[in-house]
């Protein structure tokens, strides 16, 4: 299977460049305090849409020909990935189709239906996230853009950390969150060439770790009963994912829950800034110390800020 390359991830970030924001690095001196690195936050969260799934999902949609595109979009997603292909399917005034499964946060379906996509609500599972899709296919002739097992998507996710060596220069290590592996295979091919010194290090929740205990055994291992606030990253990876990740990736780490909520609280309350919890993962195995980094130049990529405000994971214990 060919993979997508650095020129691919150069070339969709000139396609989306006039759609998409190019986002701020912010730094914190609290937070490098507190974890006794140089920390530089590539901030998605201040992305069209609220996320980094803006990027691949505006370079999918302004790749496909003309007589494609007549036909419409499709995806099954729990929020972030449907929001990006609605609003980008918008931008390019085509229609789009989003399955969402029961129990996505109201937030992103609500999201999803602002940016003029037609929702078809499924059970919430991958098999029922299939299946309703592929129907959905069948009556309409649409294009499927999978949320990740996609090479335009993974090269339009790496756009963000192209962006992020290109401002800040030379750094040690690049954090990424993972779920279903498609910002985190994006990053590792950009960084793996643009920045080949930095070693580029995943991040996953202890209650949905498949991705880490996939890296160890050498092959995929399905998530099956996720359990994680980070509901972004309750995802399994994909062969195609999986492959990109054994060869540029150099570690996939797990945190807690307690750590999780910690380091969202803290970017909340240090920068000023709303992240939802899929995008404190990576700050999360500073503070945990799940990684022995002290001293270094740190690029966290901020995946997203779409968060329940009546919903925030620290008001159950105030």
């Amino acid at each position: 299977m060919a993979r997508p390359t650095l020129t691919d991830v150069r070339d969709a970030a000139a396609r989306i460049a006039p759609y998409a924001h190019r986002t701020p690095v912010l730094t914190c001196g609290a937070l490098d305090e507190m974890a006794g690195n140089r920390l530089f936050f590539k901030c998605e969260n201040f992305q069209k849409a609220g996320a980094f799934k803006f990027r691949g999902a505006c370079n999918a949609v302004f790749s496909l020909p003309e007589e494609s595109a007549r036909r419409g979009v499709l995806t099954h997603s729990s929020g972030n990935h449907g929001a990006a292909l609605a609003l980008a399917a918008r931008l390019r005034g085509i229609p789009a189709i989003i399955v969402v499964p029961e129990g996505a946060p109201p937030v992103k379906r609500a999201a999803i239906e602002g940016y003029g996509a037609r929702i078809v609500d499924c059970a919430n599972s991958l098999d029922s996230r299939e299946t309703t899709a592929a129907h959905a296919l069948e009556e309409t002739g649409a294009t499927l853009i999978h949320p990740y097992d996609n090479d335009r998507i993974i090269a339009g996710q790496g756009t963000a950390a192209l962006e992020l060596v290109a401002e800040v220069g030379d750094l040690d290590l690049v954090l990424a969150p993972v779920g279903g592996g498609g910002l985190l295979s994006g990053t590792a091919i950009a960084v793996g060439e643009v920045a080949p010194t930095a070693r580029v290090i995943a991040v996953e929740p202890a209650g949905a770790d498949d991705a880490y205990r996939s890296f160890r055994a050498g092959h995929v291992i399905p998530q099956t009963d996720p359990r994680t606030i980070a509901d972004g990253l309750r995802t399994s990876l994909c062969d195609r994912t999986f492959a990109i990740i054994r060869e540029r990736v150099a570690d996939i780490v797990t945190v807690s829950e307690e750590a999780i909520v910690a380091a969202m609280r803290h970017i909340w309350q240090r920068m000023k800034i709303v992240v939802e919890p899929s995008a404190a993962v990576p700050f999360a195995a500073v503070l945990e110390k799940s990684l022995d980094v002290t001293g270094q130049r740190i690029g966290v990529i901020l995946s997203g800020g779409n968060v329940d405000l009546d919903a925030l994971p620290w008001r159950e214990s105030e």
